[in-house]
């Protein structure tokens, strides 16, 4: 029988995995085209991944809770009526330490390559809910484990006939570790190797609990987690018992996985490349919110809330100091391999968004272009988007700068983290009365204080200080740059 495999697509966006959330299908179930079979969470979004196949679904490559790499198998779907015909092929077991080892320098991998063509021509984008062209299937093939030192396909897998069982035979090879130098970090895995590059962890600093000291992904979120060799590994199933490094009970312990994963590494990511520097103001905001609430009585219906206001003047601040709307490049953009800054037309207004599963930080895409009234609705369906878990991964990642409202949770200023690799974030706090001197008269005000986070490789303090200051004043007096919005 053709049995076909659908692999978990190229996530795009710098994704590498994603979490199997649950299973909308079962075994056994009829499929058609671009139905949806599974939900797994990536990107800081929750997303449907539709099936390329029609048939019967012979195999689910997975459970709730597993993160799957791209390009390993999650669901096999056989042509309807084949069940009855023969029974499913036995799959090998797919390891948890990460993809398989990469071919030599030069070797042919036919079925890969297919599978990257297939990509580009078929179901592609089924991970962000675009399905297959026109609703036609496109077959898949599996990508054969292959010997990493000689570049060579491996034995294929015997299928065992019904009912036998042999206990001699072998399990089927799927990567053969080579023999690294011993001076050098024994790591063969591109997405280990980028996780401990953004995480600043250096790979000679571990010791990989792999074949022959290979260093695998576990070992480098260990490091991050804190978790050095020789201590305790921190599992969902671990038996409650007393912690040696604090002489206290264990009450739980709970696995970093899913958005809290992710949220993790890119936080870690931020302190550990970015040198940040921060200025702050307090701001007189007391004109701004009368300017609001007169246009909320006259037009009750359409006034924007002020979140789009202080938007719009960051946007114009942008524009008059777009060094902030950049980002660092250490080795990247440049012909002599050296650092670059990266600058764009255009801004792409991130801003941060508490939801029930944790921080996202969606973001307004071409914002420069928008009145404070289109901000205003875009930050709000963005907002209830991400609350929903239906933001796209492009929604997610594609900021160039971001605004943090945490005044809405009642404290005054932060040590905001900036969005890596964004190279700035600006944070509002509280608006409450305080005495403040008006024209040397002491008046009761309302009151707010505005912090800026940036990266001081993209720009000096004159810089940051004289973007700050603008939308301060913007704040304080909102016809004073009413010319540049």
């Amino acid at each position: 029988m053709s049995l076909r495999t659908f692999l978990l697509p190229d996530l795009g966006e710098g994704l590498t995995e994603a979490e199997l959330v649950t299973w909308l299908v079962a075994v056994g179930d009829e499929i058609r085209v671009d139905q949806p079979v599974a939900e797994v969470e990536t990107a800081k979004s929750l997303v449907e991944v539709p099936s390329p196949f029609a048939g019967t679904v012979a195999q689910l490559h997975g459970e709730a809770g597993q993160t799957l790499d791209v390009g390993r198998p999650l669901i096999s779907v056989s042509p309807s009526g084949a069940a009855d015909q023969a029974p499913p092929p036995v799959a090998p077991e797919v390891p948890d330490e990460g993809p398989a080892a990469p071919a030599a320098p030069g070797a042919s991998d036919p079925d890969g390559e297919a599978y990257r063509q297939e990509e580009k021509a078929g179901s592609g984008n089924v991970l962000i809910g675009y399905g297959t062209p026109g609703g036609h299937a496109v077959a898949r093939r599996s990508r054969r484990p292959r010997n990493a030192a000689a570049g060579t396909a491996a034995a294929p897998v015997a299928v065992a006939a019904p009912g036998s069982v042999s206990a001699a035979s072998p399990a089927p090879a799927l990567a053969i570790v080579p023999d690294l130098p011993a001076e050098a970090p024994r790591c063969i895995s591109p997405l280990v190797r980028k996780l401990a590059r953004e995480s600043g962890i250096r790979l000679a600093d571990l010791q990989g609990s792999g074949a022959n000291g290979l260093i695998l992904r576990s070992d480098v979120e260990g490091a991050l987690a804190g978790n050095g060799p020789g201590s305790p590994t921190v599992t969902a199933d671990s038996a409650v018992a007393e912690d040696p490094r604090t002489g206290l009970m264990v009450a739980s312990r709970t696995p970093v996985k899913g958005l809290r994963k992710t949220v993790a590494a890119n936080l870690a990511a931020s302190r550990a490349n970015i040198p940040e520097a921060t200025v702050w103001v307090d701001v007189d905001a007391t004109s701004l919110l009368e300017l609001r609430a007169d246009l909320k009585r006259r037009h009750p219906e359409s006034t924007p809330g002020l979140m789009a206001f202080l938007a719009r003047f960051v946007l114009a601040g942008l524009a008059k100091f777009p060094e902030l709307n950049a980002r660092f490049d250490p080795a990247a953009g440049n012909t002599a391999g050296g650092a670059s800054i990266t600058a764009y037309e255009g801004v792409n207004l991130g801003f941060a968004a508490q939801t029930d599963r944790g921080l996202v930080v969606p973001s307004v895409r071409r914002a420069d272009t928008m009145n404070a009234r289109q901000l205003d609705t875009e930050i709000r369906r963005l907002t209830a988007s991400a609350r929903d878990g239906k933001a796209t991964p492009a929604e997610l990642t594609s900021g160039t700068f971001t605004l943090n409202n945490y005044g809405v949770f009642g404290v005054d200023g932060s040590a905001a983290i900036i969005n890596y690799p964004e190279s700035a974030i600006l944070g509002i706090g509280r608006i409450i009365d305080k005495p403040w001197v008006v024209d040397g008269a002491l008046m009761v005000r309302k009151m707010t204080e505005l912090t800026l986070v940036f990266d001081h490789r993209i720009c000096d303090g004159g810089t940051a200080g004289g973007f700050l200051r603008y939308v301060a004043d913007a704040i304080e007096n909102p016809g004073s740059v009413l010319a540049d919005l």
